[in-house]
């Protein structure tokens, strides 16, 4: 497994975007281009609470992220990181 450190991947996604290679929780691996950067998410609605900003319990297990190919939030757990890169076109 690839070497995720959570603060430092909470960074680079909120500045860029990024692909990250993980095995899900059912053993298949996925590659998954996503981000964090906030004129790249949608806006919070109230119709869709998953995009409002809530106060959270920090989990550094888990990170919460918005799939770009997929247009919508996925998560992926830490530990399951096979590789992580940023990437220049979508």
């Amino acid at each position: 497994m690839y070497n995720v450190n959570y603060q430092d991947t909470l960074n680079e996604l909120k500045q860029s975007i990024c692909e990250v290679t993980f095995t899900k929780v059912n053993g298949d691996t996925r590659v998954m281009t996503c981000t964090l950067q906030k004129d790249l998410i949608p806006q919070a609605t109230k119709k869709d609470p998953l995009t409002e900003t809530k106060v959270r319990e920090i989990n550094e297990n888990f990170i919460s992220v918005w799939d770009i190919k997929a247009k919508g939030w996925r998560g992926f757990r830490v530990a399951n990181v096979i590789d992580f890169k940023q990437v220049d076109n979508v």
